[in-house]
């Protein structure tokens, strides 16, 4: 019966550490938060305001925990991934996923912040 008991006890403290039932919603939160900034980004329609709004979303998603890093890296992964999707090439790409993997870990966006970019984004 103690064992029984200790045992319980271990599960209790290593799943209340772990925190796995937050994952799921974590990712959606996440996933909204990388649809804000995508809307931000059409509705700003600001001229090289791409990068910024790459890193914000993942940045805002990332500060959700587990979930909504591994949402904002499928994100950006998928939209990365489609061919020809601005025409721009494989060297914006590249600099649209560094964008993402900063703000995924926790840089600040406004690094890449376009001059007079209206304050509300």
């Amino acid at each position: 019966m103690k064992l029984i008991l200790a045992v319980l006890v271990v599960l209790f403290v290593i799943g209340t550490q772990a925190q796995w039932y937050n994952f799921p919603r974590e990712a959606l939160e996440g996933s909204r938060d990388m649809w804000r900034a995508y809307s931000d980004m059409r509705e700003a329609n600001w001229k090289n305001s791409d990068k910024y709004f790459h890193a914000r979303g993942n940045y805002d998603a990332a500060q959700r925990g587990a979930g909504g890093r591994w949402a904002a890296s499928i994100i950006s992964d998928a939209r990365e991934s489609v061919p020809g999707k601005s025409g721009s090439g494989s060297s914006d790409s590249a600099a649209d996923q560094e964008a993402n993997r900063w703000g995924r870990n926790g840089g600040d966006p406004n690094r890449y912040r376009p001059k007079g970019l209206p304050e509300k984004y």
